[in-house]
C-alpha cells in the first residue's frame, strides 16, 4: 500500500514517501527534488514536469503554468483577470462561466478545463512516486492551500480521480507545515500550550497560522491568506522596471513578443534571488528581442522600493491571524517562515518587526508540506505505525444552511452550522417538520472575501409521505468531511410507532424492530420548523444512540416512581424511513463528464506512452549504428572478411542517413524492422566474437575437471578403498570420452581463421553436460572441502562435477553394531505419588515442563517469540 504525499505547489511540486526509516523526498527523472508544474504541449504528445519546462521557452504559447490560478474560479474573477495579463496561453470563457484553455495538440485546437491540467500534472507526480516505490500508487494525500472553497477543493478530488489517485486527505498546507514541525517534537509540554505562528510565503500566495502545541497534539488556532501576495509578486515588480527600461534605453516592447516576455520574466526570478543574498545583482540577457543583448543593474534598495507596495500587504495576514487567535505577539512563543518566497530580506524584515522575535527555519522551507502530508498519509494507512499525535484542524469558513419555511409566506431561514474554526471533519443534525419535499441551500457566510461565491450547494430532500397525514419529523444529518467539503449526507423521517408500557425497570421490549428515540421536543406548533444537534466527529455511525453530543433523549432521563407497583413510564418508539437526497453543485464536474474525462487522459497518457516508446526504438538503431561502426574498427576487426566489413559500414552509414532524412519522423514498427535488419547482418560476428572471448575459459575449467577426477578414479588412497571397481571405470572411461572429444574439436577450431564460423562452441559444452548428467546417481552424497572449492562457471562445468562426484565420494559404510554385554539385573523402581512425579519433572530440566506449557497434538507452542512486525515509527 502507498503512502505517498504531494505538494502541489502554483509554480513547482515535491513528492515525499513513507518509508520504515522516515519520509523521503523523491527526486525525478533529472534527479531533482521539485518538479515544474507545467503542461506543454506539442505536435505529437504532451511534456509535463522538467519535460514540459524545458520545451516551455521554445513553445510558450502551448505551455500551460500556475494552474492553481485558473482551478474552481470564475471566468469574471477579477484575480483571475489580473493573472491571464500575464500567461502567454490563451484563456476564455466557457459556457458555464468557467475558464477553458486553449492549446495546439495534435495539430489541432483544443480547450482543456483546468481539472483536466491539473490531473495531468497529478498524473506525472504520480509515475515519478511509482517509478522511486516500484509499485502501483493509489491512495495519497495531497496539500491544499487553507484559502481553497468547496468547489476548488471538489476539483482538486476530482483532478486526483481522473489521474487514477484515491486521496484519503485534502490536508491544508499551513497544518501540514505544522505537522511537520511537531510530530518530531520530544520537548512539547504537557499542560503548558506552546504557541507557534507559520508564515508560509509561496510562489503565489502567503498563509500564517497560529498553532498551539501540546505533548502528543496539535491545535490549529488561527487561519488567514492572501491569494495574490507571493514570490512571483516581487518577480512581476522587476519585471516591469526592466520592460520600462529596456523600452527606454533598447527601444523594444516585450509585452509584444510572448518567448521575450517569458526570458525576461525567468531571468527577473534569478534576480531575485541573487538580491536575496546580496546587496546589488546584474541582468545580462543575449538577443533578448530583435537581435539586441539588454543589460541592467539594481540594488537591494531600489528593490524593495519599487516592490513596497507587495511589502505593505505582508503585515494584513499577521495581525488577522494574532486577532483571530485571540494572542498578542508577548504569547507567540517561536515564528518559523516557510515558503518559497520567504527568502526576501524585506519580508523576513516586517515580520521580526511585527512579532518582535527573529523568525526561525528549522524546517526545510520548500519540503515541509510534502513532508507533512506524508506523514498525515502514514497516519491514515495501516502500513505504518506512527507515533501517537492528534491533529486538531480547523474549517477556514463559516457555513450556513438555508430553506424556506413550511409556512404560507414561505419566509427564508438560515442557521449556521460550521462556524469558522470547527473541527475537521465535523458532523451536525437538524431536525425538520414537513408535509412535502423541500430544498436546502448550502451558503458561505461572513467568510469577508468578496471573491468567494457565497451560494455553494443545493439538496432536494424527498420526496416522502408521512403516515399520519401531519407534518413529518425529519432528521438531516450534514457532513463537514475530512477534505472541507460540506454536503448533506443523509435524510431519515422519525414516525411515533407505538407505547409500550414497561411493568419492570429490568425488562427490555420483546419487539426485534430497530426503532431510534428522538432528542428534540416534537411541537410541530413551535414557532420554528427546525432543531439542530451535534453528533459528534466523523467517527459518529448510523447505529449511535440518538442522545448525541453527549446528552441523553429527554425521554431516558425520566426516573421511575417509587410505587408500590414500581411501574416503568410509557416509552416511545420512533420509527425511522430512509429519504431521498438530491445533490446539485454550482460548478462541480458532472458525473458523464468526470468519466469522459478520465477516458480523454486514457488516450493521451497512451498516446505519450506510443510516442515514447517510438523514441526510444530510434535512439536504439541510432546507438547500434554508432556502436557496431566502432568495433568494426576495433575488437570485431578480425571477426569479419573485408567484403563483410565494407559492407556493413556501407549499410550503417545508408542507416545513419535516412535516420536525420526520411526517417526522422516514423513509425515504432519502422525502426524495430531497421533495427532487425542490422542485426541480421550484425549478430554473427559479434557471435563469433563472443564464443572467442568464452571459449578458452570454458576449455580451461572442463580440462581440470577431467583431470581432478581421473587422478580420484586412479588412486590408491584408503579413503576411496570402498568405492568399486566398475565405478572407477566408469569415472575413467567418461573422462577419457571427454577429453578425446575436446582434443579433436581443438584442432579443427585452432585451425579455423577467427571470422570463420565456430566449431567448437558453448552451446556444445551445455548439451553434453546435459547428457552425461542423465548418468548422475541419485541421492549423491555432497563433496568435501577440498572439490567444494572449486569454483565452476559455466553450465558445462557440471561434466564430471555431476557425473563423477558421486561416484568418488561415496561414504564408507557404517561398521555393524556390536552386541551390548548383559546388565546385571536391577530392582524394580518404587512407585511414585504425584507429587513426586512432579518434583521429578521440575528437576529434569525440560523447558517446556519449566515453561509450564505442554505440547498437544503434536505443535510445538511458543512461550517466548520476539516480535517481528514490520511496523516503524514514520
Amino acid at each position: 500500500m502507498s503512502v505517498v504525499g504531494f505538494d502541489l505547489g502554483n509554480e513547482s511540486c515535491i513528492v515525499a514517501v513513507a518509508r520504515q526509516r522516515g519520509i523521503d523526498v523523491v527526486l525525478n527523472e533529472e534527479s531533482k527534488r521539485e518538479t515544474p508544474a507545467i503542461v506543454c504541449f506539442g505536435d505529437k504528445q504532451r511534456f509535463i514536469g522538467t519535460a514540459g519546462a524545458a520545451s516551455s521557452t521554445m513553445n510558450p504559447k502551448n505551455s500551460i503554468s500556475q494552474i492553481k490560478r485558473l482551478l474552481g474560479r470564475k471566468f469574471s474573477d477579477p484575480e483571475l483577470q489580473s493573472d491571464l495579463t500575464s500567461f502567454p496561453f490563451r484563456v476564455t470563457e466557457g459556457p458555464d462561466g468557467f475558464p477553458l484553455v486553449h492549446v495546439r495538440f495534435l495539430g489541432e485546437e483544443r480547450t482543456f478545463t483546468p481539472t483536466q491540467l491539473l490531473a495531468m500534472v497529478l498524473s506525472n507526480l504520480k509515475g515519478i512516486a511509482e517509478g522511486n516505490l516500484n509499485a502501483a500508487v493509489s491512495d495519497c494525500c495531497i496539500g491544499i492551500p487553507v484559502y481553497f472553497t468547496d468547489l476548488q477543493r471538489r476539483a482538486v478530488l476530482d483532478a486526483a480521480n481522473i489521474a487514477g489517485l484515491k486521496p484519503l486527505r485534502l490536508f491544508h498546507e499551513t497544518t501540514a507545515t505544522a505537522l511537520a514541525y511537531g510530530i518530531y517534537k520530544t520537548d512539547l509540554p504537557d499542560h503548558d500550550q506552546l504557541n507557534v505562528a507559520f508564515v508560509d510565503v509561496g510562489h503565489a500566495s502567503m498563509q500564517v497560522s497560529i498553532v498551539g502545541f501540546k505533548k502528543g497534539q496539535l491545535k490549529m488556532l488561527s487561519h488567514a491568506y492572501d491569494r495574490s501576495l507571493g514570490g512571483r509578486d516581487f518577480d512581476e515588480a522587476l519585471f516591469k522596471h526592466f520592460a520600462a527600461k529596456f523600452k527606454e534605453e533598447y527601444k523594444i516592447d516585450v509585452y509584444q513578443n510572448a518567448r521575450a516576455c517569458l526570458r525576461l520574466r525567468v531571468a527577473c526570478e534569478k534576480l531575485k534571488k541573487v538580491l536575496s543574498a546580496n546587496p546589488e545583482a546584474p541582468l545580462n540577457i543575449e538577443c533578448l528581442m530583435d537581435e539586441k543583448d539588454v543589460r541592467g543593474f539594481i540594488k537591494r534598495d531600489e528593490f524593495e522600493q519599487i516592490s513596497a507596495p507587495v511589502l505593505e500587504r505582508v503585515k494584513g495576514p499577521l495581525e488577522k491571524a494574532l486577532a483571530e487567535a485571540g494572542l498578542t505577539t508577548e504569547n507567540v512563543h517561536f515564528v518559523e517562515v516557510v515558503g518559497s518566497g520567504s527568502r526576501v530580506p524585506a519580508i523576513i524584515k516586517i515580520i521580526t518587526e511585527f512579532f518582535g522575535k527573529e523568525p526561525r527555519r528549522t524546517m526545510n522551507a520548500s519540503e515541509c508540506v510534502a513532508r507533512g502530508c506524508a506523514l498525515q498519509c502514514a497516519m491514515l494507512s495501516p502500513t505504518f505505525k506512527v507515533r501517537e499525535f492528534q491533529v486538531n484542524d480547523g474549517f477556514p469558513f463559516s457555513v450556513a444552511l438555508s430553506w424556506k419555511s413550511d409556512s404560507q409566506d414561505g419566509a427564508p431561514q438560515q442557521t449556521v452550522v460550521f462556524p469558522r474554526g470547527n473541527a475537521i471533519p465535523s458532523t451536525k443534525a437538524l431536525t425538520f417538520y414537513r408535509s412535502s419535499a423541500f430544498e436546502v441551500d448550502v451558503l458561505y457566510m461572513d467568510n469577508g472575501d468578496a471573491q468567494i461565491a457565497q451560494k455553494i450547494s443545493t439538496y432536494t430532500i424527498g420526496p416522502f409521505q408521512p403516515s399520519k397525514g401531519e407534518k413529518a419529523k425529519l432528521k438531516v444529518k450534514v457532513r463537514l468531511n475530512i477534505h472541507g467539503i460540506v454536503a448533506v449526507d443523509s435524510a431519515h423521517m422519525l414516525e411515533e410507532d407505538v407505547e409500550i408500557p414497561v411493568s419492570s425497570v429490568n425488562e427490555a421490549p420483546k419487539d426485534d424492530t430497530k426503532m431510534d428515540t428522538d432528542d428534540v421536543p416534537s411541537d410541530p406548533a413551535s414557532g420554528t420548523d427546525v432543531n439542530m444537534q451535534e453528533t459528534g466527529s466523523a467517527d459518529t455511525t448510523e447505529g449511535a444512540p440518538a442522545a448525541e453530543n453527549g446528552t441523553q433523549d429527554p425521554e431516558e432521563k425520566s426516573v421511575p416512581m417509587e410505587t408500590d407497583a414500581k411501574v416503568e413510564p410509557l416509552k416511545k418508539k420512533v420509527k425511522k424511513t430512509s429519504v431521498p437526497v438530491h445533490e446539485l453543485v454550482y460548478g462541480a464536474l458532472a458525473a458523464d463528464d468526470l468519466q469522459k474525462a478520465i477516458e480523454k487522459e486514457y488516450e493521451m497518457a497512451l498516446q505519450d506512452r506510443v510516442m515514447e516508446e517510438t523514441k526510444e526504438k530510434k535512439n536504439a538503431v541510432e546507438a547500434y549504428v554508432y556502436d557496431m561502426r566502432n568495433k568494426l574498427y576495433d575488437k570485431y576487426s578480425d571477426f569479419v572478411t573485408s567484403g563483410e566489413k565494407e559492407g556493413l559500414i556501407a549499410k550503417l552509414q545508408e542507416v545513419e542517413d535516412w535516420l536525420y532524412e526520411d526517417g526522422e519522423d516514423e513509425t515504432k514498427g519502422v525502426y524495430i524492422a531497421k533495427l532487425e535488419e542490422l542485426k541480421k547482418i550484425g549478430d554473427p560476428i559479434e557471435a563469433r566474437f563472443k564464443e572467442w572471448a568464452e571459449r578458452a575459459s570454458a576449455v580451461s575449467v572442463l580440462e581440470y575437471c577431467i583431470k581432478s577426477f581421473r587422478e580420484a578414479a586412479l588412486s590408491s588412497d584408503q579413503k576411496y578403498d570402498h568405492i568399486d571397481i566398475a565405478d572407477k571405470q566408469k569415472v575413467i572411461k567418461e573422462c577419457s570420452e571427454a577429453e578425446n572429444w575436446l582434443r579433436d574439436r581443438k584442432q579443427q577450431q585452432d585451425a579455423l581463421p577467427k571470422h570463420a564460423n565456430p566449431v567448437l562452441l558453448v552451446s556444445e559444452l551445455k548439451n553434453k553436460a546435459e547428457t552425461l548428467d542423465r548418468l548422475v546417481i541419485k541421492d549423491a552424497i555432497p563433496l568435501e572441502a577440498e572439490y567444494d572449492a572449486v569454483i565452476l562457471i559455466i553450465d558445462s562445468e557440471t561434466l564430471f562435477y555431476r557425473l563423477c562426484k558421486p561416484i568418488m565420494m561415496k561414504p564408507k559404510p557404517a561398521p555393524k553394531p556390536q552386541t551390548p554385554p548383559p546388565q546385571p539385573e536391577t530392582q524394580a523402581p518404587e512407585p511414585q505419588t504425584p507429587e513426586q512425579q512432579q518434583d521429578d519433572a521440575g528437576a529434569s530440566g525440560d523447558p517446556v515442563r519449566e515453561g509450564g506449557v505442554q505440547e498437544t497434538s503434536g505443535e510445538q507452542m511458543d512461550t517466548e517469540k520476539p516480535d517481528t512486525s514490520a511496523d516503524a515509527t514514520a
